[in-house]
């Protein structure tokens, strides 16, 4: 029989597009919205008849509702609240890589939630001053007369309050990306040091300017983490992203810019420098789910973005899968869990921040294990550094021993 002799050049073509293939396997599946027509921009988001597919359809496996909290969005100012943008491929190349052994054994189930009950932070949602609010405004009308109190709820001072406090959350402002990061660094400040801080979105929104994107209209997830490295990040008490009337810096009107970095504590007690908290790394977990839930069982929640479609924004519980709607943009959040529904599907647990009104009390659910939306190609986080804060315990406890320091 006679041998077949295959040209050495044929084998460096096929190792090269082996290799191509294993790194695009690893590129962030973010699909680019189409330009939509001034019609569909202008048109509600939330859409009875997406509703109504999907309510209908017993294999779609989550319920549709009409979220108070898009009531009285259009499609476009939903599209301004998805503020991821795709990372070249070329910069992403220059942060590692964790991947996890599958011999690591982890639960069929997890929530950061529980395994870390002393981190409040892991469970806040924004949003849930709300009730607490409107809880205080039932107590302080209890023992108002009917008349006074019927002209204080129709006076524009009380109007603007109301909207002020229920708009606790991202507001108009595409931040996704610094909420997503800023929350998770601070959820890994108490996994691994005991600490309950909530650390600035301000400051990372308004501070980190082009190097992380363009601020309320879209950034980078992993550049924040990589802020956190170089810059660090102060606290919410140093630098709130919502100010003294409870509406936030980006949000009360939709067409509000990027706040402007300070670099000011609002508390003059307080100094900036002294306030921040950083990060030791900043780097990308395998899309492989194993390694992800491996991140988040030994370290705490991580960001994940996604592809939003329509459809997302009418969610209220479930395991969500894209049933219907067109792309509308790049939307980040922290994953803080994983578990099966009772039917046997896999999911992920993942904290929103478009307040409590949202969603299942402002978090949900979607498929685990089949790279829905790209919810698995594009996993960040970073480790909490002992940097800073450290210094000023020592100081502390120095000044409190009589010591000089």
């Amino acid at each position: 029989m006679a041998t077949i002799r295959i040209p050495q050049v044929y084998f460096a073509a096929a190792t090269c597009l082996l290799l191509l293939g294993a790194i695009s396997s690893f590129q962030p599946q973010l699909i680019a919205a189409k330009p939509l027509s001034k019609t569909k921009l202008q048109s509600p988001i939330l859409q009875d008849s997406i509703i109504k597919q999907i309510n209908e359809n017993p294999k779609a496996g989550w319920e549709a509702a009409m979220n108070p909290r898009f009531s009285n969005y259009t499609v476009s100012q939903f599209m301004h609240l998805l503020g991821v943008k795709p990372t070249p491929q070329k910069d992403l190349q220059s942060f590692p890589i964790k991947t996890y052994p599958k011999s690591l054994k982890l639960p069929n189930n997890f929530d950061a939630r529980t395994a870390w009950p002393q981190c409040n932070t892991i469970g806040r949602i924004l949003g849930q001053l709300v009730i607490s609010f409107y809880t205080l405004l039932s107590r302080f009308f209890f023992d108002l007369k009917i008349k006074r109190q019927k002209v204080l709820m129709n006076s524009p001072f009380y109007v603007k309050c109301w909207i002020n406090f229920f708009n606790e959350d991202q507001g108009h402002c595409g931040s996704c990306w610094a909420f997503a990061a800023v929350e998770a660094l601070s959820d890994r400040f108490c996994v691994h040091y005991g600490m309950n801080i909530s650390l600035s979105v301000n400051d990372l929104l308004a501070c980190c300017g082009f190097m992380c994107g363009a601020g309320c209209n879209g950034g980078y997830p992993i550049y924040a983490w990589r802020y956190f490295i170089h810059h660090g990040v102060v606290t919410e008490e140093c630098d709130p992203y919502f100010d003294s009337t409870g509406c936030s810096h980006p949000g009360c009107e939709p067409a509000y810019p990027t706040p402007k970095c300070i670099k000011k504590c609002v508390d003059g007690n307080q100094i900036w420098k002294n306030s921040k908290r950083y990060s030791i790394s900043a780097y990308r977990i395998n899309s492989d789910p194993h390694s992800i839930m491996a991140e988040v069982y030994r370290n705490g929640p991580v960001e994940v973005a996604f592809t939003v479609y329509e459809d997302f924004a009418h969610y209220k519980s479930g395991v969500y899968k894209h049933v219907k709607g067109d792309v509308l943009g790049g939307h980040a959040v922290k994953l803080i869990g994983w578990g099966t529904t009772n039917d046997g599907e896999d999911y992920w647990l993942l904290a929103n921040q478009w307040n409590r009104s949202w969603g299942d009390d402002g978090y949900f659910m979607i498929r685990r294990g089949t790279n829905e939306c790209g919810i698995e190609e594009d996993v960040v986080a970073g480790l909490p550094s002992s940097k800073n804060f450290i210094s000023q315990v020592a100081s502390v406890g120095a000044v409190a021993a009589g010591v000089s320091v």
